[in-house]
């Protein structure tokens, strides 16, 4: 698999409101990909963020557990190329580290993967 692989269409990514989501467990982001298209929004999986089409990105999920590499500067990246996006990291409850390193970065929304996973229905309801 591609780093930047989508799930969505290329004549309706620029126009769709999007969700990016930043992690390498395939298994997981199927759910996530249901969950973003029962809201109405595109999904994406990638290895990074995207530098095309920030504009109609209006959720950045962070997997801590895979792509907490990213930490240190996705709320910069996030700030510059996507400021209409809500950003989210999830990761391992036992991972203390990785999660108070999300909040200190300046992501808002910090969870255990299980409060992501119980959340999950609901998460992309209300878009930014």
């Amino acid at each position: 698999m591609s780093e930047t692989s989508q799930t969505d269409t290329p004549d309706t990514r620029s126009s769709t409101a999007s969700v990016v989501m930043l992690s390498g467990d395939l298994m997981f982001a199927s759910r996530v990909k249901a969950a973003a298209e029962r809201a109405g929004l595109a999904f994406r999986i990638s290895g990074k963020l995207p530098d095309d089409n920030t504009e109609s990105i209006r959720f950045v999920v962070l997997d801590l557990s895979t792509r907490s590499g990213l930490t240190a500067e996705i709320a910069d990246h996030c700030a510059n190329r996507c400021p209409q996006a809500k950003l989210i990291a999830y990761g391992p409850h036992v991972q203390v580290g990785k999660l108070n390193a999300a909040r200190q970065a300046g992501i808002a929304t910090v969870m255990t993967n299980g409060q992501f996973d119980s959340q999950l229905s609901r998460l992309f309801e209300d878009p930014v």
